[in-house]
């Protein structure tokens, strides 16, 4: 390892001098609160939007994948370029940058200006996303204070997924959609101020990988768009063919790319040991299922129901009142048992809610739907802090952001191509519940799938990965 210029011995975490960690760890997860809540904040909202700045299905798609595409393109190169430049240095700067693009989106004038908003605003947060990952792991080097840590730092993320519907949903009511993007300064001053406690990082060798990150880009836009827009115009139509094409191509591209590239940005031995392989799998399945779920759901419950955005976001509170609380759980499950237990029992409880979400139809009770949907949040919130732990501890120190980047990167594409695929299905279904049980029925499927393949995992969950 190398020695920072303004920081102390890579060999020493900086952030590890004692009195630190509770600050970086403060930081950390306000960063990470920030990213959570802007992906679930806004679609609450989306209603409202459509009727302040028109667009259909695909505009509003585009509202919440605008961010996501992005957030999920560059997060590989982000990680690189958080060990590259510092940690603390790629938080700030992704954060600066963050509360910027919030502030553009409050004032968008029109549904374009705010896509492209999201598109910069996701950038934004992929920068921060490996690096607050990185902070805990540099500021925790003790593997049991390292796990317990992550557990806390997600306390971050629940804490806006508990609040993002609902508080979406009051903002637009109370004082109009704009102010669910001007909400972020606040915290995003607070994180910048503890920041400046924090010493400087390492710096790692780690070098940007050009044809990589633009390839990767191409596949993803090229298969977002080629999904979002099938669903629109049908898959026949010549965009939506060339955009599928565009995107195989791209993806075989990236694949040679990092098979043969001398500085890959997705180190292919990574994926040597089965558990670095099915963790991502199962990452990208639980947002898939989450963030889908609470798409479809917002959008039958206020076009298909009547419910306003305050009233919507309420009926998702007990789906995500316990998050936090069985993320604490779920540390402690994982230290006593093994990750794989609360990852496995996580996700089939997220099956076994989403079964029963299939009974909801147009005359099913509010309140009914509303405790329907609560296996759902509590089984993501039971897999997901697991399988982070799982996966940084089978990975080397020195690609701790590398490896949180390749996870996020997963279950951000989960999040942007479920929203795409469910998208799809309302919009060609010949009803909305029809759309709404095709979309809840894949995610049921896709969850048993990767709960059956987690079984295969080692009990401890341990096997070093390939550098």
């Amino acid at each position: 390892m190398t020695t920072s210029a303004a920081g102390p011995s890579a060999t020493q975490s900086p952030s590890a001098v004692p009195g630190t960690g509770p600050v970086v760890l403060g930081a950390a997860m306000l960063g990470f609160f920030l990213i959570s809540l802007d992906a679930l904040i806004v679609t609450v909202a989306l209603p409202d939007m459509g009727r302040s700045l028109g667009g259909g299905m695909s505009g509003l798609q585009w509202v919440v994948d605008g961010y996501t595409l992005m957030f999920a393109a560059l997060m590989l190169s982000a990680g690189s370029l958080s060990d590259r430049i510092g940690a603390r240095r790629a938080f700030g700067g992704g954060l600066l940058l963050f509360a910027l693009t919030s502030a553009a989106c409050g004032f968008a004038p029109g549904l374009g200006v705010l896509v492209a908003a999201r598109l910069v605003q996701g950038a934004a947060a992929a920068v921060m996303m490996p690096a607050s990952l990185a902070l805990v792991r540099q500021g925790f080097p003790d593997q049991a204070e390292r796990a317990r840590a992550i557990a806390v730092w997600t306390v971050g993320g629940a804490v806006a997924v508990a609040a993002g519907p609902v508080v979406g949903g009051a903002l637009t009511a109370s004082a109009g959609w704009r102010w669910i993007f001007f909400v972020n300064l606040p915290a995003g001053l607070l994180a910048l101020a503890l920041l400046t406690r924090v010493l400087v990082s390492p710096r790692l060798p780690a070098r940007l990988d050009g044809v990589g990150q633009v390839t990767a880009v191409l596949a993803l836009g090229g298969l977002t768009y080629g999904v979002i827009e099938g669903g629109a115009e049908g898959f026949g139509h010549p965009l939506v063919v060339a955009s599928l094409l565009v995107a195989v191509a791209a993806a075989a591209a990236f694949l040679l790319a990092q098979a043969r590239g001398a500085h890959p940005m997705l180190p292919l031995p990574l994926f040597r040991t089965r558990v670095v392989a099915v963790s991502l799998v199962v990452g990208f399945m639980l947002n898939a299922a989450y963030y889908g779920g609470v798409f479809v759901f917002s959008l039958y419950l206020q076009q298909e129901r009547g419910q306003s955005a305050l009233q919507a976001g309420v009926l998702f509170i007990p789906m995500t009142a316990l998050v936090a609380v069985v993320n604490l759980a779920s540390a402690r499950l994982a230290a006593r048992f093994g990750p794989r237990v609360p990852m496995v029992a996580g996700q089939l409880v997220g099956t076994v809610g989403l079964l029963t979400l299939l009974t909801v139809g147009g005359h099913t009770g509010m309140w009914v739907v509303a405790a329907l949907m609560v296996p759902v949040g509590l089984g993501g919130a039971l897999a997901v802090p697991a399988l982070t732990a799982m996966l940084l501890d089978v990975v080397p120190a020195d690609r701790a952001g590398t490896a949180g980047a390749v996870l996020n990167t997963a279950r951000q594409v989960g999040g942007a191509i479920a929203v795409a695929v469910y998208g799809a299905l309302l919009t060609g279904a010949h009803t909305f519940l029809a759309g709404m049980r095709w979309s809840v029925l894949l995610a049921a499927a896709g969850l048993a799938a990767t709960a059956a393949a987690t079984l295969t995992l080692p009990r401890g969950g341990h096997g070093a990965a390939g550098t």
